[in-house]
């Protein structure tokens, strides 16, 4: 099982590479994130003056910057994920992956930890912005904080990226997976302004199952056991779905 996982992985990261939407990807994630922390850092610098002692203008810039890191995924994720089944299955690729000795459950967990890594990858250099934030701040930032972070923006861009590998499965047109996704990105994020200032039990219910309700929590410092178990459900019940979707592929060719 691991090395036909691991197969795919690795033709899924060599694919990232060599195909210019990953560049672009990254490029505009760096870009837009660098511009934007540098109109955080003007702003909340402005806003600390005259502000009581105990303000805490470090906590207020990580938390902006690690929301506009969640923000920019939601954006840039359905182009990530659009090809991960839909081009495989209008190049005709996707045959030979069904034929192959290859489990539909290697396929779609190669697919989606290679699209992690990626972000992960996309993550990585904002640590710097972080840094920035760690060497110059007074007081810093605690480190519990930071970690929390970084741990709440991976499992909310995992969560992304199992849906919209979901999506992708679900159709051969990249266009057509794209919009979809981004369409049910903006939806749950509607979904959760919408329910904060909802006092009744469906409303609390809705507040509770958005994804970016237990993000925020992240950004806090508080990683609850709750919070985890909703991420990594959300993860492993789309990837469900995806190996469910594959699978009918099998059986409508046979």
């Amino acid at each position: 099982m691991m090395r036909s996982l691991y197969a795919v992985y690795r033709k899924e990261m060599g694919h990232y590479f060599v195909s210019p939407v990953a560049y672009v990807v990254v490029a505009l994630f760096l870009f837009v994130s660098a511009y934007f922390f540098n109109l955080y850092v003007r702003e909340i610098v402005e806003q600390s003056f005259g502000m009581p002692s105990d303000f805490d203008a470090t906590g207020q810039l990580l938390r902006a910057f690690l929301g506009l890191l969640a923000l920019l995924a939601l954006f840039l994720m359905p182009m990530v994920t659009m090809g991960l089944f839909a081009e495989e299955r209008k190049r005709g690729t996707m045959e030979l992956l069904m034929t192959s000795p290859i489990r539909e459950t290697d396929i779609v967990l190669g697919k989606f930890f290679a699209s992690l890594t990626l972000f992960a990858v996309m993550l990585l250099p904002t640590a710097a912005f972080v840094a920035y934030i760690w060497l110059h701040a007074d007081p810093a930032a605690p480190l519990r904080v930071v970690l929390s972070g970084y741990l709440g923006i991976l499992l909310f861009g995992g969560c992304l990226l199992a849906l919209g590998a979901f999506i992708s499965s679900l159709t051969e047109n990249q266009l057509i997976a794209g919009a979809l996704t981004f369409g049910l990105f903006l939806l749950l994020w509607a979904i959760d302004f919408g329910s904060r200032s909802a006092e009744s039990v469906v409303g609390q219910t809705v507040q509770y199952l958005s994804v970016i309700n237990h993000f925020e929590d992240f950004t806090r410092g508080i990683i609850d056991t709750s919070g985890l178990l909703y991420y990594l459900s959300f993860i492993v019940f789309f990837i469900f779905l995806t190996v469910r979707s594959i699978d009918s592929l099998r059986w409508r060719r046979a």
